[in-house]
């Protein structure tokens, strides 16, 4: 890769970073993309990014499918480039948007797994027989924190987040910090807010220290929890469920959805508990409902 290339994606790179705000994780997905492509262009010997053309963005994306790049890959490699054309022509580095036409095949969207209502039971009434007979602050944690995660809908990240002042115990509600930095208050049912409080009056004193600042949920060694950690107490939590493939924290966000559609919420609520910034995210959930209606359907009926 060229050194001016190299200059331009870490030009491109701050933008992203402070002007559009974007979290470390969408920022690599973004710079890896468009890594590959200034690659693609070097070895093809293009190395002045003003004489891009349609043509070799197809030779890109050409290469990788026979490279054997997925077509959801393709598409979202394409969604990348675009963004950065778009930004390369509003500062002089493109003259025309030729990225514009750019056509990529559309992936196939995966239906997301959810577990049953049942099954969500029997996983948090598993956590809370471990913590009744361990009587550990940690046990106290995990059931509280899986607690949430299914009444919420939250996004692990969110819930690792939480400060103590995010929680308001009167309307049984928590402020959370999504994605872009946006705010948003979720409700609690009462089994979470009972799990919470327990939480927090038994378990989080005993390791509460001066690393622990404001935070909710705490690591074994008073530090505020980290991702992982949460994912492995959410993967011990769901394996006492038979017959599931390993499911972890998004599959709680997922199930929490699904059910709160089909107990009759509408999907502008569910949108909103969810952060979602559009509706066709959310819409998802709603092809999961009917998929499960069909095999609850076929499995019960007897002229199915």
């Amino acid at each position: 890769m060229s050194e001016s290339f190299e200059k331009l994606i870490a030009t491109f790179q701050r933008y992203l970073e402070v002007e559009r705000n974007l979290s470390i994780h969408t920022v690599r997905a973004y710079i890896g993309d468009l890594v590959s492509l200034t690659e693609h262009l070097t070895n093809i010997g293009l190395n002045d990014i003003s004489t891009l053309e349609l043509a070799h963005l197809r030779s890109w994306l050409a290469n990788q499918q026979v490279k054997g790049a997925s077509r959801t890959t393709i598409s979202r490699r394409a969604v990348s480039v675009r963004i950065f054309i778009k930004w390369a022509v509003k500062n002089k580095y493109l003259e025309k948007d030729v990225g514009a036409t750019l056509a990529t095949p559309k992936g196939h969207r995966a239906l997301p797994e959810v577990l049953g209502i049942d099954d969500a039971k029997l996983a948090m009434d598993s956590m809370a027989t471990r913590a009744a007979e361990e009587e550990t602050p940690m046990s106290l944690r995990d059931v509280a924190m899986v607690e949430m995660l299914y009444a919420s809908g939250a996004r692990v990240a969110e819930l690792c987040g939480l400060d103590l002042g995010d929680i308001d115990y009167n309307r049984q509600t928590i402020q959370v910090l999504g994605k872009g930095n946006k705010e948003r208050v979720i409700p609690l049912g009462n089994p979470a807010m009972r799990a919470l409080k327990k939480w927090l009056d038994e378990g989080r004193q005993q390791l509460v220290n001066e690393k622990s600042e404001k935070a909710v949920f705490l690591g074994a060694r008073g530090k505020r929890i980290d991702q992982r950690a949460v994912r492995s107490v959410v993967y011990e939590a769901l394996s006492a469920i038979e017959g599931i493939e390993r499911m972890g924290p998004h599959a709680l966000r997922h199930s929490a959805a699904t059910h709160l559609l089909e107990g009759g919420a509408d999907l502008r609520t569910v949108q909103e508990i969810l952060g979602h910034a559009s509706l066709a995210t959310t819409q998802i959930y709603t092809h999961v409902s009917t998929e499960r209606l069909q095999k609850a359907f076929k499995q019960a009926h007897p002229r199915a």
